[in-house]
């Protein structure tokens, strides 16, 4: 886990349950560490940039003449500032509005999204946050609620985490996809199944604190190996059982001896 202090408060507004009103702050909860390359031309190594350029006038514009507009079907653009947004006619701007509270269960996390840290906005915000809290950890539920950030209106969770409040946006419904018939129909038979539990017996348990990116460190090494005119060799892959039985057998004697 990242031990860094908070970012700056993104969203400022209150938690409402019934009559209960929760000031609050929500705040990045996570920060990826993703390795980002460059665009190159091949030719030469030099880098590629990317320019705005007007459509109608053939010319590049500077980041101050670029706004933004709604496109309407028939392809007109509809500009719209930021000043409207700010008057949106939508609560959900200063509010997270909780609709309901449901068993962890019942919300699959195919669904889950970026997360926020909710903290208490003020000293009178933090009786009625500790209430909320503690109430969600006591019956193993999260609060189901709908929150605008910046330009979107999302549903979220409220779960709580360490003692503190996470909202957790959701993807609409029908922005989750159906598997179809993805499923196979291939049957197991019961000694596989038995074998396949317990070897998730023998590998219950992982220390994520001790856990990190691979990929960075192994793009680290490809480069100081191309910046020193070599290459580097990539591991062999593991041979895979064709026989699933022999398979799971020998996964839980490997299991065992580690």
């Amino acid at each position: 886990m990242d031990r860094s202090p908070p970012a700056r408060a993104v969203w400022t507004g209150s938690i409402v349950f019934g009559l209960v009103s929760v000031p609050t702050r929500l705040y990045p909860a996570t920060a990826e560490r993703a390795v980002r390359l460059r665009e190159i031309h091949k030719a030469d190594s030099s880098p590629i940039r990317h320019k705005r350029v007007c459509e109608a006038e053939g010319r590049e514009v500077s980041t101050e003449e670029v706004g933004r507009g709604y496109e309407l079907s028939d392809g007109r653009l509809v500009p719209v500032t930021t000043e409207d947004l700010d008057h949106l006619p939508l609560p959900t701007r200063h509010q997270v509005q909780v609709l309901g509270f449901v068993p962890v269960g019942d919300v699959d996390p195919i669904s889950y999204s970026k997360a926020y840290y909710a903290g208490p906005a003020n000293a009178a915000a933090e009786k009625p946050y500790t209430l909320l809290v503690t109430a969600l950890a006591r019956s193993d539920a999260l609060a189901v609620c709908r929150v605008t950030i910046r330009t979107r209106e999302r549903l979220a969770v409220l779960r709580p985490s360490h003692g503190v409040l996470v909202l957790q946006q959701l993807l609409w419904p029908d922005e989750v996809r159906d598997p179809g018939d993805m499923a196979p129909a291939t049957p197991v038979t019961e000694r596989e199944l038995e074998l396949a539990e317990l070897l998730m017996r023998e590998m219950v348990g992982v220390d994520q604190a001790e856990l990190h990116d691979q990929y960075r460190e192994a793009l680290e090494q490809l480069v100081d190996a191309k910046v020193a005119g070599g290459q580097i060799e990539a591991p062999p892959q593991p041979e895979l059982a064709v026989d699933l039985m022999a398979a799971l057998e020998e996964s839980v004697r490997a299991a065992r001896r580690r």
